[in-house]
């Protein structure tokens, strides 16, 4: 009964197979399914019962408010962990971004110097990590006896990268027509440097306002918001206790992480 729910509920999360099978996760989609939703529902706990309920018992809060929030609490890990096989491949994405080019010029000079293709993907799966592991499961594909075109086949299906993905096509599309494999791989390579120069020009396009923003939000506002806050407070007469000023500083903190992590995950991931 349980895994037909899981089963109906992968449903629901388009493409989870094959993203699994890219992020290198060795689950089914039910098992994955099954395993975040036991994480999420003992995380939740913890948070809410735990963290959650002590914290408003210590305000006076009453303590149902904490079982109010469990299954919020639930919905917003699960849907969170659920997104874990995505931020893999958008890992994996960024560091063959950053490899991309030199492997595709490498491989370029090999096979222009007379080194068969299949010598060529060894050399590439030795000098670069992240590319090279891909032309070392084709690799291995062949030295266990499959056709380099069906290892190629089977490899692209695990590649995250639109970029590697069209090398790998463009060196199969030549191979099974007898074409030239290094005047395509250097027309697809043009273009892949090509989008990587557009990609660093609009970071720069986003940078000088996203910094802006930055010192106004972060810095500005926060600086002088305390500062008033705290002389308005002595006017008043209103306390200002340690929990509340603990609060007021991981508000801060949470606002210049927020900003961290926007610059960092628009950050074209290319090395010239």
């Amino acid at each position: 009964m349980i895994a037909i729910i899981y089963k109906q509920l992968s449903r629901f999360v388009p493409d989870l197979k094959e993203k699994l099978l890219q992020a290198d996760i060795p689950d089914t989609p039910e098992e994955f399914l099954r395993k975040t939703f036991m994480v999420s529902l003992m995380l939740s706990f913890g948070v809410a019962i735990l963290f959650i309920g002590g914290l408003f018992s210590s305000f006076g809060v009453p303590i149902i408010f904490a079982f109010i929030l469990f299954p919020i609490c639930l919905f917003f890990l699960f849907y969170y962990l659920v997104k874990i096989p995505e931020m893999k491949i958008r890992q994996k994405e960024q560091g063959i971004a950053r490899e991309i080019v030199f492997a595709s010029r490498f491989l370029i000079i090999e096979i222009e110097s007379g080194v068969p293709v299949y010598n060529a993907f060894v050399n590439v799966a030795r000098v670069y990590p992240i590319v090279g592991s891909y032309f070392s499961a084709i690799v291995d594909r062949i030295n266990m006896g499959t056709s380099m075109e069906d290892a190629m086949n089977e490899a692209t299906e695990l590649v995250p990268s639109g970029d590697l993905r069209k090398i790998l096509w463009q060196i199969l599309n030549s191979i099974k027509t007898g074409a030239d494999v290094t005047d395509a791989l250097n027309s697809v390579l043009d273009q892949i440097v090509q989008d990587q120069k557009i990609a660093v020009e609009e970071y720069g396009r986003k940078l000088n306002p996203l910094a802006m923003f930055y010192m106004l939000i972060a810095v500005i506002l926060p600086s002088l918001g305390t500062t008033m806050l705290i002389i308005f407070a002595s006017f008043i007469g209103f306390r200002l206790s340690l929990p509340v000023m603990l609060s007021i500083a991981g508000f801060l903190a949470f606002i210049q992480f927020m900003f961290y992590a926007l610059i960092k995950s628009s950050r074209p991931p290319v090395d010239f």
